[in-house]
């Protein structure tokens, strides 16, 4: 039983693998959304953030590898996440988490980021963190921790980053486990109740791993570290909590003290004096961070921290220096400067002039007006951010001889021109930020400058007018931004040179005539169109106008309301793009595209068409793209998905239709689109009646598609369900009704088919009689009414097998000898005309039927068809009209089946042939009395011999 058991098992996983189709894995999530992913075979990642939850979701699927829960009310977290094991990460961040069953991740064993900050945890029991054997980063900061389990933590024997800071953590003895984790490098302990911080105090067996220690408290007194148990610690912070306490740092251990690198600390963490002998023992220190630090600047600090000849870089940010000169001269051997956020409006002369070995410099976000002096002498700094200043001007010897520079930020200044001279000199620099100034003009800057420049953003600046062959030197630019509302005039051939150009981000002014041409590598262009901007007429010269966009792949056009754009327009644009990946359209057609749009771009693999009046989409649209696998169709006016069901987009995995008006969805959707994983059908106004009822069943059982937020759908119709969720519509009732009528349906068929199979096996005979009775009543009709006269003195009806006898006897003395003008189916019957009709006509058109009876005649369809039709006449007309005339001897109860000849024989004379051996000539004066005959019918007494 267990092979068997084993081999149903596996043989099901492999039908599901061969379908594509996980069996435990559902979509219709009600409190989390699936986010889409282009490669989904990385793993499902699960975002149920900010949804009021109290407690966690149970048909989150097992197969995911991330869980964002973070903004939620949980409380408690239980066994929610039994049989996750691929899970990677969970974040659990401010979810209102008071307690922690033990074992309750023992399945996530391939975890490795866990965020807990912003809890309510207060205690850390002995089995909380069971079974995260690979877990890497653990954050358990703001949660109210004041006691920790000196087992807690030997579970995680992969731990490297720990955060636990602003917790109220009082003993040593809390955390000495932490240290003997085998993988830790990070422990962070800011803001928390210790009163001390002293290696004495740590029992450990062995050496610790760490390497970066942050530690502070409204209670800390004392950093001590007497004994080697940290020979890897490389980064130390000591930083300051309200209120402010005053530490005693005490480190005897020459060892360690040499092999800290990285120091960062706050003014009010140690005394001046305390710090001035930290500084005299850091003598490999390459990195020191200061916060608040003005008063110690006073008293000389800087000529102490810049003896250290390790130094390389020091932060001064987040002080507020005000107008307080910084001595730093000392400081030579510096390669990196940071001093954003500093409230600095100048650098005085000599501040930092002699840093000749700076490299970076970071003066972003301060009051700066100018580009200082000091500044201008530093030939071998290679990044200069001064963005988020107040730079009005750039002279030309800013950067005069700082001729090394890579990167320079200017952005988000008021720097209202730019000469040539002031970047003619930056022939190394690759990255330039010009972006959200005043630049109305720059010239001729960048016709013979700046040839290695690979970024340049100046957008959003007040440009009057770009030139032809503006950025002609720019030859290496490979990312370009100049999308701006203000620029007035661009004129054609403004990119001709830009032959390597890979990204560009630009804004076509009013009246101007795209031309892009030269740049044949342009990969991703994003257009924005201003105001009042009309493109009636695309503009193309010699140089090929947009056609040289031939390895264009992302095209994002973006409009504005008064923007009247030409569709044909577009689709010659687009017609070049034959390599186009992706293409957006926002705020730009006022009506669904033509169907030819994309003709030309066979390759389109994501559209985006938002903000526009898609009520009349065609589904040819899509046929020229038919591995399109995103689109997104937001607030476009749709009133039905019907659209996809010819569109052929069988490859589409990604459909975004929020923000219309479709009401109902027709169920044959999802069978047009066979690869589809994500839906998101947002803000519609759905209909809650039966005519939803399918798509509601297919959103609670599909297994392939992620309906985003589906169980918050709400309702608009009818008025008595608006506002109540749509999947709460009991559908039971809608495919009861349906079942019920099929039930009618069905067993009313079947009754039909046994009732019609009856009738046909007992009464075939009688419904054959009575068809064809009714034929020759419509055919009397029709004659009486013409009045037609009668063609032949009688028809004869017999079967062919009996047809010699006819020719052999009957011919030649009927024609012959009496001179009686006979109706023969081979001679007389008209060609091509229906069989049916030119029966009727013979017997119609004949006084007399004589119909030759044979086993033979009985047996055939068309005599009996005769038979039938002249049986009729007879009775119709009452009239003798009809010869029964029999060449065999046939007992009467062989004539049962044929029960109207049966009846005749019965009430009527018949003539016998086989009686009229001996006299034949008595015989055929018998047929020539009857053929004479002409009256009414009579009820002679039946003797035919």
């Amino acid at each position: 039983l267990t092979v068997l058991g084993t081999g149903a098992l596996l043989f099901l996983l492999l039908f599901c693998l061969f379908l594509h189709i996980n069996p435990c894995l559902t979509y219709s999530l009600k409190n989390c959304s699936i986010l889409y992913e282009d490669n989904p075979s990385a793993g499902v990642s699960v975002d149920c953030a900010n949804r009021d939850l109290v407690s966690i979701p149970d048909d989150i699927p097992k197969e995911a590898v991330s869980i964002e829960l973070r903004g939620n009310n949980i409380q408690t977290i239980k066994d929610d996440f039994r049989g996750m094991s691929r899970l990677r990460y969970l974040g659990l961040r401010k979810s209102g988490i008071t307690s922690v069953d033990d074992g309750c991740f023992n399945d996530l064993v391939s975890l490795e980021t866990l965020m807990m900050r912003n809890n309510y945890l207060f205690a850390l029991t002995a089995n909380m963190f069971q079974g995260l054997s690979n877990l890497t980063t653990l954050d358990l900061s703001h949660s109210g921790i004041c006691f920790i389990h000196g087992s807690t933590f030997r579970f995680l024997i992969s731990l490297k980053v720990l955060n636990l800071d602003y917790n109220t953590l009082k003993n040593t003895a809390d955390i000495q486990p932490i240290f003997q984790l085998p993988q830790i490098q990070t422990l962070s302990l800011r803001c928390n109740k210790l009163s001390s911080f002293e290696s004495k105090n740590f029992l450990l067996n062995k050496s610790s791993s760490l390497q970066q220690l942050f530690i502070s408290g409204v209670s800390l007194r004392k950093f001590s570290i007497t004994t080697p148990i940290f020979p890897y610690l490389q980064v130390v912070e000591l930083s300051t909590c309200l209120p402010v306490t005053k530490l005693k740092w005490d480190i005897s251990d020459k060892t360690l003290l040499e092999n800290i690198t990285q120091f960062y600390v706050d003014e009010n963490a140690l005394s001046f004096k305390g710090m001035q002998n930290v500084m005299q023992n850091l003598i490999s220190l390459r990195h020191f961070k200061v916060n608040m630090l003005v008063s110690w600047i006073k008293r000389g600090l800087l000529s102490a921290v810049c003896k250290i000849q390790s130094l390389r870089r020091l932060d001064f940010f987040y002080n507020n220096m005000n107008n307080k000169t910084l001595k730093l001269a000392p400081c030579s051997q510096l390669a990196e400067l940071y001093l954003q956020e500093t409230n600095l409006n100048e650098l005085t002369n000599g501040s930092i002039q002699s840093m000749k070995m700076l490299q970076v410099l970071n003066m972003s976000d301060n009051k700066l007006t100018r580009v200082s002096n000091d500044i201008r002498s530093l030939a071998f700094l290679k990044i200069l951010h001064l963005d988020k200043n107040f730079i009005s001007k750039l002279d030309c010897e800013d950067f005069e001889n700082t001729t090394r520079l890579m990167e320079l930020n200017l952005n988000t200044n008021q720097i209202p021109s730019l000469e040539r001279c002031v970047l003619e000199h930056l022939t190394d620099l690759k990255h330039l930020d010009l972006g959200y100034n005043k630049l109305r003009a720059f010239g001729d800057t960048f016709k013979v400058a700046l040839h290695k420049l690979e970024f340049l953003d100046m957008s959003e600046n007040d440009i009057d007018i770009l030139s032809s062959n503006t950025l002609g030197g720019l030859q290496s630019l490979k990312h370009l931004k100049m999308a701006s509302d203000d620029i007035m005039l661009m004129e054609n051939e403004t990119f001709p040179e830009l032959r390597n150009l890979v990204d560009l981000n630009v804004s076509f002014p009013n009246g101007y005539k795209p031309e892009l041409q030269g740049l044949q590598r342009l990969e991703n262009l994003i257009v924005y169109f201003g105001k009042g901007f009309t493109f009636k007429n695309l503009y193309q010269n010699k140089h090929g106008g947009l056609s040289d966009l031939k390895l264009l792949k992302s095209l994002t056009v973006i409009g504005c309301t008064d923007l009247t754009f030409h569709l044909k327009n577009l689709k010659e644009m687009l017609q070049a793009m034959g390599h186009l990946e992706a293409f957006e359209a926002v705020d730009v057609f006022e009506e669904a595209p033509d169907v030819d749009t994309f003709q030309f771009n066979p390759h389109l693999s994501s559209l985006t068409l938002t903000n526009t009046n898609m009520s009349h989409l065609k589904p040819e649209l899509f046929r020229p793209i038919p591995n399109l696998q995103r689109l997104d169709l937001t607030n476009s006016m749709l009133r039905s998905m019907d659209f996809l069901l010819q569109a052929n987009l069988s490859a589409l995995k990604y459909l975004k239709l929020t923000d219309n008006k479709i009401i109902m969805i027709n169920e044959a959707v999802w069978e047009a689109l066979p690869s589809l994983t994500y839906l998101d059908l947002s803000y519609n106004l759905f209909t809650c009646e039966c005519s939803n009822a399918g798509f509601i069943q297919w959103v609670k059982t599909n297994k392939q598609t992620q309906i985003v937020d589906a169980h918050r759908y709400e309702c608009s119709f009818p008025v008595s369900k608006e506002g109540t969720l749509l999947l709460d519509l009991h559908t039971q009732s809608c495919f009861n009704d349906a079942s019920f009528l099929c039930f009618i349906s069905t067993t009313c068929l079947v009754v039909l088919v046994l009732f019609t199979s009856l009738i046909y096996h007992f009464l075939r005979q009688h419904l054959v009689y009575g068809f064809y009775l009714f034929l020759a009543f419509l055919y009397d009709s029709k004659r009486k009414k013409k009045n037609d006269g009668h063609q032949f003195d009688a028809f004869v009806s017999y079967n062919v097998r009996d047809e010699g006898w006819v020719y052999r006897e009957m011919l030649p003395v009927l024609e012959g000898q009496q001179g009686w003008r006979l109706c023969l189916h081979h001679r007389d019957f008209q060609p091509g005309k229906p069989i049916i009709e030119n029966i009727t006509d013979a017997i119609y058109g004949s006084r007399k039927t004589i119909c030759v009876i044979s086993r033979s005649y009985l047996q055939s369809e068309w005599c009996s068809n005769e038979f039938q039709m002249a049986s009729f006449r007879l009775f119709d007309e009452k009239k003798d009209v009809l010869i029964l005339l029999f060449l065999e001897e046939i007992p009467a109860h062989h004539l049962s089946p044929f029960y109207r000849m049966r009846k005749l024989v019965k009430k009527r004379t018949y003539l016998s042939w086989p009686q009229a051996a001996q006299h034949p000539g008595v015989f055929w004066k018998n047929v020539q009395r009857a053929l004479q005959a002409g009256g009414a019918v009579t009820e002679p007494v039946p003797a035919g011999h």
